[in-house]
Formats: structure tokens, sequence, C-alpha cells
């Protein structure tokens, strides 16, 4: 095939994939299957199975595990862009036994959640899953902190960016976009542009002014500890950064140990005091 042909039938491939947002599901989103374990049995922690629906008819499941220390305020919780909510569960143990109370969901297309990935679906999955929490704790949105870690973190933002009376906002590993991730990791390809999915997270916080925590560690891998730096930067006070020395990006919680906990405990009491 002529050199010339070979070129336009790659790029009309290329567009064609953009167009049915078939790259995103190789680059941007990784959600794995639903495995049936008892999981509550196997955790020792009082979870009750919530099954919800998103805006437009999607049906999605996720997790409610109320706080036991009545001063800190319930948590919706994003998660990342890989696996589903019981890759969750050993941070789970973790923060229940500090009193923490939470409603993890899954995305569409992810664990038991029905459909497909997309930036649209993500955000109208979140904003879902604020009213079930709201229902849920009985609480009021000025009575929740919205938590979102990595991809969940731009999930986290967008729904803070629509309920902005929520009482903080806490984003751990942030990107500032998608963009921003692809020119990191494939600076010479123009990956970013050939996604449906953008993801802008740091254009959002201008539009932010509820209290935020941002937590990085500064050996992250995945997204590097400097795009995170950037977003914090970006912010309105009141805010905190907080830096995990040698953490990479999937381990924060567990090299952070004590102090990561406390860090979270310390920001939920004073939401709720404040």
């Amino acid at each position: 095939m002529n050199p010339l042909w070979l070129l336009v039938v790659l790029i009309a491939l290329l567009g064609f994939l953009k167009y049915q947002g078939m790259l995103d599901q190789n680059f941007v989103f990784f959600p794995e299957p639903w495995d049936p374990q008892p999981w509550a049995e196997l955790s020792q922690l009082p979870l009750e199975e919530v099954t919800f629906t998103s805006e437009d008819g999607t049906h999605l499941y996720g997790w409610y595990l109320p706080a036991t220390d009545a001063e800190l305020p319930p948590m919706l919780w994003c998660h990342g862009n890989a696996g589903n909510i019981s890759h969750r569960l050993d941070n789970m143990m973790q923060l229940h036994a500090r009193g923490i109370g939470f409603f993890i969901f899954d995305y569409r297309g992810y664990g038991r959640s029905e459909g497909v990935p997309s930036e649209k679906g993500l955000y109208a999955d979140g904003l879902a899953a604020l009213k079930v929490l709201q229902d849920k704790s009985k609480k009021s949105v000025d009575e929740i902190v919205v938590f979102g870690r990595s991809l969940g973190s731009a999930v986290a933002t967008e729904i803070v960016k629509q309920n902005k009376s929520v009482a903080g906002l806490i984003l751990e590993t942030p990107f500032p976009s998608v963009k921003a991730v692809a020119k990191h990791h494939y600076a010479n390809l123009p990956v970013d542009k050939l996604l449906q999915s953008k993801f802008e997270l740091q254009s959002k916080l201008k539009d932010i002014e509820c209290p935020l925590l941002v937590i990085h560690g500064t050996q992250d891998s995945i997204i590097p500890f400097e795009l995170g730096k950037q977003v914090f930067d970006s912010a309105n006070e009141p805010k905190r950064f907080y830096v995990i020395e040698g953490a990479d990006h999937n381990n924060t919680y567990t090299v952070g140990g004590a102090i990561y906990f406390n860090e979270l405990q310390t920001f939920l009491k004073q939401r709720i005091k404040s």
C-alpha cells in the first residue's frame, strides 16, 4: 500500500476509535468485574449494600458504612480508575477502625454497576451517589465531605462544583487534566487528542471555595507529585497540602500510616465544627 494511503487509513481509524470512545477504555478506564464473595463477612465490616440509579437510568451499586464517631461527617468516596469497590476493603477497614463513615460506589461499568464508563457518565454517577449518602446518613449537603482518589478526584471536584455548600473536599493523588497526565506518560504521542475524556479538574477549582485537603506521595509513578502540587497551587483558600514522603500512587494510606488517618480525622472534624 502507498505510504500516504496508509497514513490516511491510520488517521481515519484513530478518528473512528476516538468517536466511538474506544481509546478511553484502554487509556483511562480499567474496571474489573465483580467477584461474588461474602465481602462484609470477610472484612468484618457492617457494609450495607445499596443499589441506585444514575440520572440516565443506569443501575449502580455501592456500600454504605455509617460513622461510629459522632464528631465526623459522612464521606462520599469516589475511587480511582481501576478495579472496583471490593479492591478498597483494606482501606475501608482502617477508616472504619477510626470511626469514619462513608458511601463508596462503583461507577458505571465497574463491579456490579451496569453500563460503560465515560466522563459524563462518571459525573452523573457521582451526583446520584451524593443523593444516596444524604438519604442514608440523614445529613444535608453542607454536612458531607467529598473524597476523591486519582481519577475519582476529578469526579469529586465536579460534584463539589455543582454542590458548593459541601463541608469539604479531599483530593488524593489528583491531576490537573487527562491532557497533563497523557503528556507526562506519552510525551511524543498525541494521546490526549485522541481521547474523549478530558477530566479538566484544575480549571474547576476557581469555582470552589470550601475547605480543601490535597494528599500526594512524593514517589507517585502514575500521577507525578508535581501535578498534584499544581492542583493545590490552583485552588482557593482554605487549603492544606499533606505530602507523604516516599509514597507511590496506590500506597498513600499504608506509607502514611497513622499520620495519614490523623490528617483525615482532623480535616473531617474541623469541617463539621466550622
